[in-house]
C-alpha cells in the first residue's frame, strides 16, 4: 500500500510549527490477508508537540493502551472461496493472536472474524463493498459511509473481488454492556 501517506506536525525548539513526518505508515501487519497500517497512537499521557518520536512505530496490537487511541488504515481482502469454515476460523485465531487480540474473539459463531473490543471506534469506508456484521444485524456499506462502533461484537466482510480500504480511530473506553 505504497500510496498511504501520513503527515505529522509538531513544533521546533522556537515554538514554530513544522512537519515532523511525511511518509507512509511506519508499521504494518497482515498485508497478505488485508492488513493494519499504523498512522498514530497515543498512550493517554500529555501530548508533547516537540517530541519527534514516531508514535506509530511500536508493536501492532488491535486495541489502544488504557486511555489511549489508535489511528490506522485497515484493509480487508475478499474471503477466498471454497475454504472450509474450520480453516477460516483457524486463520482468524492466528491473526488475532498476532495482534494481541485473541481474548477479544468472544463469539465467532456468525463469522470467523467476529471480535469485541473495549473501544469506541470511528470508521470510514474509503473504497470497496463491505458489510458490517453484528450478532443480530448487518448493514452493507458503500464508500464514505461511516460507522460509530461502540464496543459490540462485530466483523467486516468484503463483498467484492478487490481489497476494501477503511480508516479507523479506536479510543479506549469503559463500555457499559
Amino acid at each position: 500500500m505504497e500510496n498511504l501517506r501520513r503527515i505529522v506536525t509538531g513544533h521546533d525548539e522556537e515554538g514554530k510549527s513544522i512537519i515532523m513526518i511525511d511518509g507512509g505508515p511506519s508499521r504494518t501487519i497482515g498485508e497478505d490477508v488485508g492488513g493494519l497500517f499504523e498512522i498514530w497512537n497515543t498512550d493517554g499521557k500529555k501530548i508533547d508537540s516537540l517530541d519527534n518520536r514516531d508514535r506509530a512505530d511500536i508493536e501492532i496490537i488491535l486495541s489502544p493502551e488504557a486511555n489511549g487511541t489508535k489511528f490506522r488504515y485497515f484493509q480487508i481482502q475478499p474471503t477466498p472461496e471454497n475454504i472450509p469454515r474450520e480453516k477460516l476460523e483457524e486463520a482468524a485465531a492466528i491473526a488475532f493472536d498476532k495482534i494481541g487480540a485473541a481474548h477479544e474473539r468472544i463469539d465467532t459463531s456468525r463469522h470467523h472474524a467476529m471480535h469485541q473490543t473495549k473501544t469506541i471506534d470511528y470508521i470510514i469506508l474509503l473504497k470497496g463493498d463491505v458489510t458490517l456484521l453484528l450478532d443480530k444485524d448487518e448493514v452493507r456499506l458503500k464508500p464514505f459511509d461511516t460507522v460509530v462502533q461502540r464496543g459490540t461484537n462485530h466483523a467486516w466482510v468484503n463483498n467484492g473481488n478487490e481489497p476494501a480500504l477503511l480508516i479507523a480511530v479506536l479510543i479506549d473506553s469503559d463500555i457499559k454492556r
